[in-house]
């Protein structure tokens, strides 16, 4: 295009692309903030998204929540949930109280 002097609009008519296409960054890769988070969640399984956003703050790394949420499952990251006591079940038969 710029060989050309053609503005960008014009080529993607030209070849029949929508300029949309062309005009899109692509998102920045975010391996660093994906290292840091399996590090942290690592070390400390019981924290969540939330917990570890906030560690990540204090380094200097803030972003925004659904980001962060979303490279937190596409990490499977997720805590395990700790599962409940199992209680023995005693049965208690009432007695006839009514009767006189």
């Amino acid at each position: 295009m710029r060989d050309h002097d053609i503005s960008q609009r014009r080529a993607c008519r030209l070849v029949g692309v929508d300029p949309k296409t062309v005009r899109r960054d692509q998102s920045p890769d975010n391996s660093e903030v994906r290292e840091e988070m399996k590090a942290i969640a690592s070390k400390r399984r019981r924290f969540g998204y939330r917990r570890i956003g906030v560690l990540l703050e204090r380094k200097g790394r803030s972003m925004n929540h659904k980001k962060l949420y979303r490279l937190y499952t596409e990490e499977k990251l997720g805590v395990r949930r700790r599962r409940g006591r199992k209680l023995s079940v005693v049965r208690v038969f009432g007695t006839n109280g009514n009767l006189t």
